[in-house]
């Protein structure tokens, strides 16, 4: 199976191609462009770089969330649009779970951590050892202060990655020296790793088409909150 698997869920974005578990190609880029301007080149180019049409592919994979809401949508909507027009079926993935795949080697438990701003963190926890991992818990957003209280209860090495995993690790280290920090080359999502999530689910029977994909924000939008907010206090008889 040919997958062409996308990650735009934070500041970092990445394309990849991946063949029966085999990486044929994967770009990686992190600067400050944003990802409209950065993944229809990177698509075009991991393609023409690997001699591989895109009618050739199998499944349209694409880290649908946590992360950011801008960043999901732009994936989720280029994921949409291929898959739709050539009738092919699409794997959600979730972008913490995608992390794990740069450390099938290790044996620790993997912290994924995204920064969600206002104290949080989208969180999941995996088991991996050897060439399997286990889910520990579901993606959620959680405050960094439960997070700690939480990691004290497991005596063993715990690895912090994700674009979160700095913030973590400096509030989290005092006291705790089985909290390691991923080194940079590995810590954030790939597109490969969304790629080897979706072959999973492949083999599961768990593709869906293009208008099932939708992404998984967690919580809501920035504006959402400030709008609900603003209506709470509004019926308490408080104007901001």
């Amino acid at each position: 199976m040919k997958i062409l698997a996308i990650d735009t869920s934070a500041k970092s974005a990445s394309v990849a191609v991946t063949e029966n578990g085999e990486i044929k190609g994967e770009f990686f880029i992190n600067t400050m462009l944003t990802h409209s301007e950065t993944l229809m080149p990177m698509i075009d180019g991991v393609l023409k770089n690997t001699k591989i049409s895109i009618r050739d592919i199998d499944c349209f994979a694409v880290n649908c969330g946590p992360g950011s809401f801008t960043g999901l949508r732009i994936g989720i909507a280029a994921v949409k649009g291929l898959a739709y027009a050539l009738n092919k079926p699409c794997a959600g993935v979730s972008t913490l779970e995608s992390m794990t795949y740069n450390f099938m080697r290790e044996k620790a438990l993997i912290c994924a951590v995204m920064d969600a701003r206002c104290s949080q963190v989208y969180n999941a926890l995996f088991d991996i050892s050897g060439a399997a991992f286990t889910r520990v818990c579901e993606d959620r957003a959680v405050r960094i202060e439960e997070l700690e209280i939480e990691l004290k209860q497991y005596d063993r090495d715990i690895l912090l990655v994700g674009d979160g995993a700095k913030l973590c690790y400096d509030k989290l280290r005092k006291g705790n020296n089985r909290i390691l920090l991923a080194n940079e080359s590995v810590r954030f999502q790939r597109a490969s790793g969304t790629a080897f999530a979706a072959e999973l689910l492949a083999q599961k029977g768990e593709l869906i088409t293009a208008n099932e994909l939708m992404p998984k924000y967690l919580r809501l939008p920035q504006a959402q909150r400030e709008l609900i907010a603003k209506q709470k206090n509004t019926n308490g008889g408080t104007l901001l």
